[in-house]
């Protein structure tokens, strides 16, 4: 749904900053959920000026830009030392080679696959070195839920949580979007990686995930013909 990226709460996830400028509103919708989910904090942008002034309130750690945005494109957006990756529906040799001189680390030619994208902003972001971490700066948290995605642990009420890989993965996504209704075919593709499975699969790890959450202050609804939305309580 267009509200989604509205309403994601910035405070969720700690960690590298992205800003994902593009005016193409499904493509922003869609690549931020998939950055969330890696435990990316993600700033939106959908024109070139709109981006230029989020970057200096943001001062994100890496860039990705569309190229042919309204006002200035993504080539005039791309500056400094932060890394860079362009997507463009461009897919001429010459353009590419135009990007990666003006100063981009990587390009990215439209349609492309999330996952893709995110493992390039991942080699990206190797190859621009090492960044000083916190512990635990990969934390995703909702109510009295704490999930360490690097360590793959998940803690409610200071208690730990036994989950299966999908069982954690699919906590993770929800806990990422606390109050935000998710479709069923939208878990099984942001989890599982296809829409290709039963959402029978969701609705089965859902009843094993409100098993062994127990008496945690986090529940998850059930939004009768749509999906799941996971109910927290605000933090104070």
């Amino acid at each position: 749904p267009a509200r989604l990226f509205a309403v994601l709460p910035m405070s969720t996830v700690a960690g590298h900053t992205f800003l994902f400028a593009d005016d193409d509103g499904h493509i922003l919708e869609l690549v931020s959920l998939y950055l969330r989910r890696a435990g990316y904090q993600v700033v939106t942008a959908r024109d070139g000026d709109e981006a230029l002034a989020r970057e200096k309130d943001h001062r994100p750690d890496l860039l990705i830009l569309d190229v042919m945005m309204p006002g200035i494109d993504g080539l005039e957006v791309q500056k400094g030392d932060v890394p860079i990756v362009l997507l463009t529906a461009r897919g001429s040799d010459v353009d590419k080679i135009a990007g990666l001189r003006l100063g981009a680390d990587d390009y990215v030619t439209k349609p492309f696959n999330p996952d893709e994208l995110v493992a390039r902003v991942e080699a990206v972001l190797r190859r621009a070195g090492p960044r000083e971490r916190t512990p635990g700066a990969r934390t995703v948290t909702a109510g009295d839920i704490v999930i360490d995605l690097d360590a793959r642990t998940a803690f409610a009420g200071g208690h730990p949580l036994t989950l299966t890989p999908k069982e954690f993965d699919l906590l993770a996504t929800l806990c990422g979007f606390p109050g935000v209704v998710l479709g069923r075919e939208q878990l099984l593709d942001l989890v599982w990686g296809t829409s290709f499975y039963a959402v029978r699969t969701v609705d089965v790890h859902i009843a094993r995930l409100r098993e062994k959450l127990g008496a945690s202050t986090v529940h998850i609804d059930t939004v009768w013909g749509t999906g799941y939305r996971l109910a927290a309580p605000a933090t104070p």
